[in-house]
């Protein structure tokens, strides 16, 4: 399994990835077929997140050279809130318990060490466990709830606001 940078020619298979994960993750933002971008668009996104000091995207790349699950850290865009970054992650269903998540984290450290981030966050749905251990066990703390601030499949859930210092 290789982590890297995502590149502007992996917009296609990028695309296709996400598509792929909101399909089959129960509680990611986006409802499946919901996500209307296209690659072209995701490439300039891509290229939008390149120039950005406090923005990355980290890609997982099987031995076959196919992406199966990525790490978007999107940095604050105001001079008080440069040094911050919120983190959204989705791995394909076939490779979750596999490490992917814990080696893309890992990434995110070093890179936010190197780009004078001090403060990353997410939130996570309460009832995702195997999210919520992960992101404790990679050093995300419990700010908050965000109550009544997703509905998934007809219920109303409430989710944590997490963050991590550096």
């Amino acid at each position: 399994m290789v982590i890297r940078e995502i590149t502007t020619d992996d917009a296609y298979a990028f695309t296709e990835l996400m598509k792929q994960v909101e399909n089959e993750a129960e509680y990611m933002l986006m409802e499946p077929g919901e996500r209307k971008g296209t690659p072209e668009q995701i490439k300039k996104w891509v290229e939008q997140i390149g120039k950005k000091k406090n923005s990355a995207i980290f890609v997982a790349e099987n031995e076959d050279k196919i992406l199966v699950g990525y790490l978007a850290v999107i940095g604050g865009d105001t001079i008080r809130t440069k040094h911050t970054a919120y983190v959204i992650i989705g791995i394909l269903e076939e490779y979750t318990g596999q490490g992917i998540g814990t080696k893309l984290f890992q990434s995110l450290d070093r890179w936010a060490r190197t780009n004078d981030i001090l403060r990353i966050e997410l939130t996570v749905v309460i009832e995702n466990f195997a999210g919520i251990a992960l992101y404790k066990k990679m050093g995300f703390e419990v700010e908050g709830v965000k109550r009544n601030s997703i509905i998934v499949k007809g219920e109303i859930l409430d989710q944590y606001y997490m963050s991590k210092l550096y």
